[in-house]
């Protein structure tokens, strides 16, 4: 196995001939085995365990043991405690997601503050085998079944290609120790009954099942590859914008496809929605229509889907206060200016001049609400704010992104599109305030 093990470091992952390595160890078979064969490949690397506390005296045992292969490997190891039920409990995680949303985040802060060029994980055949039935049996799409990545950003599994039978005959082969868990053989966990119960009379029926598997992974990895592209000459295609508010689709794009709903849930199966029925139906739904995930929206404006992030809707409570002495203030939609000018010029969307001495300060800018009402310049009446932005044709995004200008709770100017008349300049005013949102 080593030279087999070498061959594909060369072949497949140069890259970590040259680099700084950590080993996330357990003392178990798997990367045990993983750190031998990097030793005698003469790769750079340092060990990183943790003790989750779960298992009492033998997780001390599990530690006492790294220790000691550490010494016998002669190199540098790592050992973090962790305080796991605590932490699954206040983060309402299960054990195993808790030890494992520890054990990641653990490594990459060491990796970070230490100039580790890459994790290596002891990931093998097997795992990828057990990893794709769990997927399987859960229901996924295509990305659910093209199996463990052997890169990850700075994630690196070199056993993939290698079986957990060619790492039991290897350790035996060269008479390597290491630590065996007990839960390993429990039934309690779905990846265990696989291991135990299922992979074995899969194997029975093909012998040669690892192999009949790896074919099948790097032929769904190449329909993945596929797929991948097609995506992405879609997204150029349907996408309208990208901005503050969000990303704009159009409807149209997603009907001319032969299997609108394939095309819905690869473009938007990673922002959390499971009703993908209704998301089918804002196709053909009225404006205003949306369907929400427990992390986003999708709307329906006119011929458009627009996805949004709900924690942008966490502004709409936000006041700011502008005392009359302030010449400038950072918002959530730019930077607002005020300049004493002595006369008038061009105005815009963007900017306004108003008479100062109308003004009753301190000024307050914040999200409209329902209620609000205000006299667009050039108009004699009121109109209420609800009625302007729908006849402007605003997308629910829009509006809940619309700022105004007050003073008094009297609008002097919806942001970014209409000043009120109340505050124009006249032949009587004597000081002239220019505001500017850039």
């Amino acid at each position: 196995m080593q030279k087999d093990f070498n061959i594909h470091i060369d072949k497949n992952l140069s890259i970590l001939k040259e680099s700084k390595l950590l080993i996330a160890i357990s003392g178990g078979i798997d990367s045990v085995a993983l750190a031998h064969l990097c030793q005698k490949s003469n790769l750079n690397f340092s060990l990183a365990h943790c003790n989750f506390n779960l298992r009492a005296e033998e997780s001390n045992k599990d530690e006492a043991f790294v220790e000691e292969l550490a010494e016998d490997l002669d190199v540098e190891v790592f050992i973090q405690n962790f305080d796991t039920e605590a932490y699954a409990k206040a983060h309402k995680r299960s054990i195993q997601m808790a030890a494992r949303e520890l054990r990641y985040d653990w490594f990459k802060e060491l990796a970070e503050q230490l100039k580790y060029d890459y994790i290596l994980t002891a990931h093998h055949a097997d795992d990828n085998l057990e990893t794709f039935l769990i997927n399987f049996t859960r229901g996924t799409g295509l990305n659910g079944l093209t199996g463990i990545p052997m890169v990850n950003d700075n994630i690196v599994r070199p056993l993939l290609p290698f079986s957990r039978a060619q790492i039991e005959a290897y350790v035996k082969e060269h008479q390597i120790s290491w630590r065996e868990d007990a839960s390993n053989a429990s039934r309690k966990y779905l990846r265990n009954k696989l291991r135990h119960e299922v992979v074995p009379i899969l194997k029975e029926i093909n012998p040669q099942l690892l192999d009949s598997f790896q074919n099948t992974i790097h032929n769904l990895n190449d329909t993945a590859f596929i797929v991948e592209n097609s995506l992405k000459a879609f997204a150029e295609r349907a996408i309208v914008s990208k901005d503050s508010f969000g990303i704009t689709y159009k409807v149209s794009e997603f009907k001319n496809t032969a299997n609108p709903k394939a095309y819905l849930f690869e473009i938007f199966k990673h922002y959390g929605f499971t009703e993908w029925n209704d998301i089918v139906d804002l196709l053909d739904a009225q404006s205003g229509k949306l369907v929400k995930s427990n992390t986003h929206r999708l709307i329906k404006h006119r011929e458009y889907l627009i996805l949004t992030d709900l924690g942008d809707l966490e502004q709409s409570e936000k006041t700011l206060v502008i005392n009359e002495d302030v010449n400038e203030i950072e918002t959530p939609i730019g930077k607002l200016t005020f300049t004493n000018v002595e006369g008038i010029s061009d105005t815009s969307k963007h900017t306004i001049f108003v008479d100062k001495d109308v003004l009753e300060f301190p000024l307050e800018m914040r999200i409209w609400k329902e209620g609000d009402t205000f006299q667009p310049i050039g108009m004699t009446g009121k109109k209420k704010l609800s009625k302007y932005l729908k006849d402007e044709k605003l997308s629910l995004v829009e509006k809940e992104n619309t700022w105004i200008l007050t003073s008094e709770d009297k609008i002097i100017w919806v942001l970014g599109k209409r000043a009120d008349e109340r505050f124009k300049i006249t032949k009587n005013t004597k000081q002239i305030l220019i505001i500017e949102l850039i």
